[in-house]
């Protein structure tokens, strides 16, 4: 059975958090969680050892783009501990194939970098994309059943740490659940903090701030604003689209089954 406990975040994630550890409120969440391994664990998502994978690819001294996403995808077969990442053997063609990624795409390509390959979101993270959802485990087939075991508390604790500790972040804040956490963001040395409706197929146009223009005729800029930013700060700039040869030949039609 699987034992959930702070070994499982990263050392350097650990020590960022400080003293949380010794907290009322991780006690809570820690005793939450292993309840509910104990009784249903084939019903959770992710997998409980892949919670903490945004934190295990993405180093605290590598970050240097954050995204926050609300909890993982509760549909079988998508959560791999990334936001908004799924494996990269979805078609994106097929209906499982979620609508905000959809929507990433085509910003993406609005903004001249082209669209996704597949929708695994793995290469951004080894660039130092925090993909980080704010409930890191959910119920199969129930959205944000998990939000109120205690994630919160350890999430605010780590965005907070995070920005004070590192100056010069790009924070992407799409939806109201993410631009909630802008108070833990907002009295942090320069940071810069880019907001829009979040890219789902329900929200995507909505608010004075759309993710997409409606008729996708524009984007909100956030992709191409992130790698000015980062130039500015005498960082490298996110490679945004990442093509491996398998992608091209598949792209070109040619068979590759041989």
């Amino acid at each position: 059975m699987y034992s959930f406990s702070e070994v499982d975040i990263p050392q350097d994630w650990r020590e960022l958090l400080g003293d949380y550890f010794d907290s009322r409120e991780w006690a809570v969440l820690k005793n939450n969680l292993q309840a509910i391994l104990i009784r249903d664990p084939r019903l959770i998502s992710p997998k409980p050892e892949k919670f903490f994978k945004a934190l295990q690819l993405t180093p605290v001294n590598q970050v240097k783009v954050v995204i926050l996403g609300q909890d993982p995808y509760h549909s079988p077969g998508l959560a791999q501990g990334l936001a908004f990442s799924i494996p990269a053997d979805i078609a994106m063609n097929s209906r499982a194939f979620p609508s905000s990624l959809r929507n990433i795409s085509k910003a993406l390509a609005l903004e001249q970098f082209g669209h996704l390959p597949n929708g695994d979101l793995l290469p951004w993270a080894d660039q130092g994309v925090l993909l980080l959802n704010t409930a890191l485990s959910v119920k199969l087939g129930e959205a944000g059943s998990h939000a109120n075991l205690g994630w919160k508390s350890l999430i605010d604790q780590l965005i907070c740490a995070l920005a004070q500790h590192k100056p010069n972040l790009v924070w992407m804040l799409w939806g109201g659940h993410a631009q909630s956490k802008l108070p833990l963001i907002a009295n942090a040395s320069e940071q810069l903090i880019l907001q829009s409706s979040h890219p789902s197929g329900l929200g995507v146009y909505k608010t004075n701030r759309p993710f997409l223009e409606p008729g996708d005729q524009k984007s909100c800029g956030h992709f191409m604003k992130t790698n000015e930013w980062l130039v500015q700060h005498s960082e490298t700039p996110i490679q945004w689209i990442s093509y491996s040869t398998k992608d091209l030949f598949s792209d070109s039609g040619e068979d590759t089954s041989h």
